[in-house]
């Protein structure tokens, strides 16, 4: 069970205006100007009922043009460190977390802003945000709390490749 396959199908995909991973923003809370769409296929359609009664959503997706790396050095700083203390799309399973605003549901068609993602990305999951459930207070955000000030504007580069 060390290294057991998991097979997951894709539930939708984003449609978005890059085309490519350089210069594209690193997270959604510096994308907020950037827009996008998620087709929810056919199948899964009925899942979206009541989705448009919350603002935000939580997307899962596969990050397919990303490669895997276990030590990274993240956009947002100039040391390596172990991919599982960040947030780069380099990783073992390549699963990304994007938080969206939704701005409407148009048929199987979900228009959002906060777009981080790269155009054609397998979706895996949407999950409502609820702030209540998903917000938790910190002051232990590791090497991230010098590299924040580099947000808004940081775009991404070709490290990752």
């Amino acid at each position: 069970m060390q290294h057991e396959t998991i097979a997951m199908r894709a539930i939708g995909r984003v449609h978005s205006p890059f085309r490519s991973t350089l210069g594209m923003p690193i997270q959604t809370v510096a994308a907020g100007q950037h827009q996008g769409k998620i087709e929810v296929f056919e199948a899964f359609a009925p899942g979206l009922r009541d989705v448009q009664e919350f603002q935000y959503l939580i997307v899962l997706t596969h990050l397919h043009e990303a490669v895997e790396k276990l030590e990274v050095t993240p956009f947002m700083d100039t040391q390596s460190h172990g991919v599982f203390a960040t947030r780069a799309p380099a990783r073992p399973n390549r699963i990304g977390l994007s938080i969206i605003e939704l701005l409407h549901l148009e048929g199987r068609m979900l228009h959002f802003r906060g777009n981080d993602m790269l155009d054609g990305t397998p979706v895996l999951d949407i999950k409502p945000y609820v702030p209540r459930l998903d917000v938790r207070e910190t002051g232990r955000i590791g090497w991230f709390a010098q590299g924040l000030q580099q947000l808004p504007g940081k775009l991404s580069d070709d490290r990752m490749q």
